[in-house]
């Protein structure tokens, strides 16, 4: 199967679900809780602190409509935001790379903590209830949802990636866990495993270790990325929710 008939089927998936075509993906970060590490040396300890006061490894996750992971990014330690990630990550360049080649018709979303652009859309500030920008809200939160839902399978698959177990090795090792814990994820879901219980020694708010953050808009005249997403955005509230 080629890149497009990939990327197609997965649009499908999220059309047929949540009604809307062009979605190709979901993105958020989450917070992996790992053993600090020495001060001093390859790993430096106040780097991996995270804005909740424990050090972790912050990963980033892309999936398809059914919770199945297509790509995953855990090499940054707990200080760096979801936003950076994002554009320092390959995925982004594909993206834009994609748009700029003509082919406009595929998005990802993602929550107020990512830069809103054409290839990548984000909520609609503050929209006034029961309007068609509302209801584009209500949409994409929903069908965002799917991200966190697979963040959350994924941790009680893998109790090891769970806030209050920690990952008791160096960011090396602990990224590569993750890595691993992601592909037999996905096994799973192929295989229709059912999704696992609470246990009883969880507490009962267990942290996800989803952590979102607002990035500030900037002016759409000086960045135009910025404006051609607002005007994506646009466009589907009038065709869809109008």
């Amino acid at each position: 199967m080629c890149c497009f008939e990939k990327l197609n089927a997965v649009r499908r998936g999220f059309l047929d679900k949540k009604g809307v075509p062009g979605v190709i993906g979901t993105i958020d970060c989450t917070h992996i809780a790992i053993f600090p590490p020495p001060s001093e040396g390859l790993y430096p300890e106040h780097i991996y602190v995270n804005r909740k006061g424990y050090h972790s490894i912050n990963k980033q996750l892309i999936c398809d409509s059914d919770a199945r992971i297509m790509n995953v990014n855990a090499k940054y330690p707990g200080s760096t935001n979801d936003s950076f990630i994002w554009r320092k990550s390959m995925i982004s360049t594909y993206m834009e790379n994609l748009h700029d080649n003509g082919h406009t018709s595929y998005f990802l979303l993602g929550d107020s903590g990512y830069p809103l652009r054409p290839w990548l859309l984000t909520p609609l500030s503050d929209p006034i209830p029961d309007t068609p920008d509302s209801l584009f809200n209500k949409w994409l939160t929903s069908t965002r949802s799917t991200i966190e839902r697979c963040n959350g399978i994924l941790k009680m698959r893998f109790r090891c990636l769970l806030k209050h177990r920690v990952l008791h090795y160096n960011p090396e090792r602990a990224s590569k866990i993750i890595v691993s814990c992601c592909i037999l994820h996905n096994i799973c879901i192929n295989a229709n495993l059912p999704v696992p219980e609470r246990e009883p020694d969880d507490p009962l708010d267990i942290d996800f270790g989803i952590y979102g953050v607002l990035v500030p808009e900037l002016n759409p005249t000086v960045n135009p990325q910025l404006a051609a997403g607002r005007r994506v955005q646009q466009l589907l509230i009038r065709s869809y929710f109008t």
